[in-house]
């Protein structure tokens, strides 16, 4: 059976799509538009600086990121405040995105590790021909803000401002850091909490900016721990506390969308996904595997074999740094296990071949899915990664985490060829199902192992983005609709991306 050819309303809709993709692509290059970025390096640690072109000094913002973080994650505040006249500056802390230092986990070292890069960055900032190097503010998210926080209240003659975005905890007082402002999405409520007692431990509400005793609290409506850094109330708040402190009257009406044009952009590389399965779809063939009728037995048993195997494997090692990249090895490990055990409970492998031939027949298939692997794979990384890297995620990998990803996304092949080969010939409404079955079987299985393993604890964060990407993936890999390809290529999605997001252990 040979593929179909597509229907002209088929190419008018891949033409639509791609035209879609063109124009968010020239809406978030526009965001540069006045600016100067320019890439930087001091002490090995890669920064960037974004600031207004053709201006005199400006106050400066070191804008500093939280755990598993990256420079890209906080572009939304970066060029908010440039266009509002500020010079930012923005870096990779030790281990994450860029960064090939190993980041310190024991908590006295990891700590003078963060001020140590704070110290660069603030050295790189006021070095800059574009920065005031007398107005000089900081910023940062989550275990960004503790950094920050600190790094005014260890040197408070440098930094005018602080502003500390879901907040962790630092030893502030009621002067120090100067002119602190504290931010928490209203969907964070442990973090909106300790925002509070951070206020309350800096001497309650304030607006004495000339003395720099000024402190607030900003409950941000709507967000939580990731999505409040792409909120414009978080950004216009942080514009307008700086604004107070350096006397900076700005009426740039500037809004971050860069997001919303990077999700349109996605939304129309699947649509495109879609629009071309007929030409792409593997012919029907008679499967490898077979389904015993306890097939999905596996999928429930699974997450509580990988999760005792893990706290097992706690006891003797640390899993949290399994690898040598913090939380992404231990979930491979987990993944690995959960994969074996749904395939071997959930599969049989076919004995009797369909012909006396089928030994040729399964090397031409063997190829064949292979190539649709890579497929799935370019696929994916164009049009959920390209964009990322200049919106929110670091997507090309510096070569210490290339080295890492044949054996992480090893890990994942069993996993995702039981998942393709339960969503093989499956109508669309059957394949939700599995998408949704599964996303609660592993969003549950995963929450619990962080039960047993504290170390993961930053999981809990991140699971509610889990069911987005495995839709992501059955998506562009049910177009293919062959189990080994959706396995293999998913696979080598799936370990990018989570070698791309998570910090390199000591």
């Amino acid at each position: 059976m040979r593929a179909k050819r597509l229907s002209r309303g088929r190419w008018m809709v891949v033409v639509g799509c791609l035209l879609v993709i063109g124009l968010a692509w020239l809406m978030v290059w526009w965001a540069r538009d006045g600016l100067v970025v320019r890439p930087l390096t001091h002490n090995g640690i890669p920064m960037r600086l974004i600031a207004p072109a053709n201006t005199g000094p400006v106050p400066g913002v070191i804008i500093a990121h939280g755990f598993s973080g990256s420079q890209q994650l906080m572009l939304g505040f970066a060029y908010t405040l440039a266009h509002a006249g500020y010079a930012t500056l923005l870096l990779d802390f030790d281990g994450h995105a860029a960064n090939p230092a190993p980041l310190g986990r024991e908590m006295t070292r990891g700590a003078a590790a963060l001020q140590a890069n704070m110290d660069a960055a603030y050295a790189a900032l006021v070095a800059q021909p574009e920065v005031d190097d007398g107005r000089v503010a900081l910023l940062g998210h989550s275990m960004g803000s503790g950094a920050v926080m600190t790094a005014g209240i260890i040197n408070p003659e440098r930094y005018q401002a602080a502003v500390a975005v879901s907040p962790t905890d630092a030893a502030v007082t009621e002067t120090e850091p100067r002119n602190l402002l504290l931010q928490a999405g209203q969907l964070e409520p442990q973090f909106a909490a300790n925002a509070e007692d951070l206020l309350a431990r800096a001497g309650g509400a304030n607006t004495d900016f000339a003395n720099g005793r000024a402190r607030s609290f900003q409950l941000i409506p709507g967000v939580e721990h990731i999505t409040i850094l792409f909120s414009p109330t978080a950004h216009q708040t942080a514009v307008g506390w700086l604004g107070q402190t350096f006397g900076l009257l700005t009426t740039a009406a500037y809004i971050d969308r860069r997001m919303v044009w990077y999700l349109v952009q996605l939304a129309a590389w699947l649509v495109l996904a879609a629009a071309i399965t007929p030409a792409i779809r593997q012919p029907r063939i008679t499967p490898y595997f077979r389904r015993p009728p306890w097939h999905v037995i596996g999928l429930f048993v699974a997450p509580l074999v990988a999760t005792a195997v893990l706290w097992l494997a706690n006891q003797i090692i640390p899993v949290g740094q399994l690898g040598g990249i913090l939380i992404a090895g231990a979930q491979g490990l987990w993944f690995l296990i959960f994969g074996l055990v749904w395939l071997a409970l959930g599969w049989r492998w076919r004995q009797s071949p369909i012909s006396p031939s089928f030994g040729k027949l399964r090397t031409t298939l063997s190829i064949s899915s292979s190539l649709r692997a890579l497929a799935i794979f370019a696929f994916l990384w164009l049009a959920f990664g390209l964009m990322a890297q200049v919106v929110w995620l670091p997507w090309f990998l510096i070569p210490v985490r290339l080295l890492r990803w044949p054996l992480l996304a090893l890990a994942f092949v069993p996993w995702l060829l039981a998942a393709g080969r339960a969503q093989q010939g499956a109508s669309m409404g059957k394949r939700i199902g599995w998408w949704v079955g599964q996303s609660g079987v592993l969003m549950v299985g995963l929450g619990t192992a962080v039960l047993f393993v504290p170390s993961l604890f930053f999981l809990v964060l991140v699971l509610p983005v889990l069911p987005i990407v495995l839709g992501i993936m059955a998506l562009v890999g049910g177009a293919v609709d062959d189990p080994w390809a959706y396995g293999l290529g998913n696979a080598l999605f799936f370990a990018w991306l989570l070698l791309a997001l998570f910090p390199l252990a000591g």
